[in-house]
């Protein structure tokens, strides 16, 4: 039997990593293995190949992703610390070197297949690995790896349809960018290791005023600790009905999860508010062991509230007040971040200016930023980057 008619027949084995062999990479190799004639094999060789180009040239690297991705009876009972049944065991034993095999093909296999040379096809990469040493190798530091879509992405976000799903062009923001508030960051980063490393870590609301960099700090953490095993997974306010949903999904990953709530704020009769209070107070429905939540909010007590509500109608007015105005109470870290005082503003304004390649006498870039600022109306973070872009 020809070595890849072999491949073909080993793969269609599969059972525990059935849902690699259902990938377009896996699919494209059976319509190449099936075609009949020199066209048809010629073209769907061109498919499978196009497949490899997508995941970055190397047939033995798309592999290990696929299998490193997949969500499987096996890596879901080592996840959870349980010893998988002999025979699931021994069947995935068996796959992966199945996938061996299958990730060592090469163009010259397919040219010996197709009766041509290896220049006249399309070439791509690959090498000989044991898929099975690579795979056991992720299984122990699985608390760090995931698996599933958990193990290649470090942002996601809930769909409509309430799917978790990839941010693909997610934030990439990183620690070492930030100039200023390093002892605000430094609460939250401090919160998040204490997390990580399974010591009670506090549910967090970070405070304070438009462009300070609340948001970007929440992003730039995750990004340090992806290596770590920390995800973040963004919902909107309007999805926060979905927050026991999403908890159910991610209890019992090995991984650490961010639930993260970006521009926070509620009217005293929104419906969104009795969830996230339940979810602030342990409820057991809507928190996760592995889960902290992590919110921004331009208000320090997040509810709008005016005037009115103070008189109202209520019988009792004291308690409903105290209710709404508590609920950043029910966050156990609370990090304010300030307006900059103009000292911190130039100092920002001096670090991007030095980073941009920006070429000015240190006076005239202090005025120009200055100006920008009270045409703005306001300093920040924001402001000063948004003064460097209009000088570049």
């Amino acid at each position: 039997m020809k070595k890849i008619d072999e491949v073909y027949e080993n793969l269609a084995l599969s059972s525990v990593f059935i849902n690699v062999v259902k990938k377009p990479l896996c699919t494209a190799f059976s319509a190449y293995v099936r075609a009949e004639n020199g066209l048809a094999k010629r073209t769907a060789y061109a498919a499978f190949v196009a497949e490899i180009y997508k995941g970055g040239g190397s047939l033995t690297g798309c592999v290990q992703t696929l299998i490193s991705e997949d969500e499987n009876p096996y890596v879901k009972c080592v996840a959870q610390g349980k010893k998988p049944l002999t025979c699931i065991e021994k069947s995935a034993k068996k796959e992966l070197e199945f996938f061996t095999a299958f990730a060592a093909l090469t163009t010259q296999d397919f040219a010996e297949d197709m009766g041509t040379t290896e220049a006249n096809i399309p070439s791509f990469d690959s090498f000989n690995t044991d898929m099975g040493a690579f795979y056991r190798k992720r299984l122990r530091s699985i608390h760090k790896h995931g698996y599933g879509i958990f193990s290649s992405h470090g942002m996601f976000r809930l769909s409509d349809d309430k799917e978790i799903e990839p941010i693909v062009s997610a934030d990439t923001t990183t620690i070492d960018k930030f100039i200023g508030y390093e002892e605000e960051r430094n609460k939250v980063i401090e919160n998040t290791r204490m997390f990580i490393e399974g010591r009670p870590a506090a549910n967090t609301l970070l405070c304070g005023d438009a462009g300070t960099g609340k948001s970007s700090t929440v992003k730039a953490i995750a990004n340090a600790f992806f290596d770590e095993g920390v995800r973040l997974i963004e919902l909107r306010k309007d999805q926060l009905s979905s927050l026991p949903y999403v908890m159910a999904k991610i209890s019992g990953n090995p991984l650490k999860f961010i639930i993260f709530i970006d521009d926070l704020s509620f009217n005293k009769s929104d419906d969104h508010f009795s969830m996230l209070k339940a979810a602030l107070e342990g409820s057991a429905s809507a928190k996760a062991e592995n889960a902290v939540i992590y919110a921004t909010s331009n208000r320090r007590h997040i509810i709008k509230e005016s005037f009115g509500d103070r008189e109202g109608d209520d019988v009792h007015r004291n308690d409903t007040l105290q209710e709404t105005l508590s609920l950043s109470e029910r966050f156990g870290l609370v990090v304010l971040f300030s307006k900059p005082n103009k000292a911190l503003y130039l100092q920002i304004v001096r670090a991007l200016a030095e980073k941009a390649g920006i070429q000015m006498p240190v006076a005239d870039l202090e005025i120009k930023a200055e100006a920008f600022a009270l045409r703005k109306g306001n300093r920040s973070a924001r402001c000063a980057e948004q003064f460097i872009d209009s000088l570049r």
